[in-house]
């Protein structure tokens, strides 16, 4: 169970990587939004990750 958390949190964190690299830091945001957003269970927070997120891939 370790090895399977380690694994999935190196993956987080690389594709946090991979949208701040691609993005910048309002991608890193939107990420966390939305990332937050789902975790709570909140539609709002929600929401406004995944825009601010399509905004930067348009």
């Amino acid at each position: 169970m370790p090895l399977y958390a380690l694994m999935l949190a190196g993956a987080v964190l690389g594709f946090e990587r991979l949208v701040e690299w691609q993005f910048g830091a309002l991608g890193v945001i939107g990420f966390v939004l939305l990332s937050v957003g789902v975790k709570a269970k909140n539609i709002t927070c929600s929401c406004v990750g995944a825009v601010v997120l399509t905004m930067l891939i348009v």
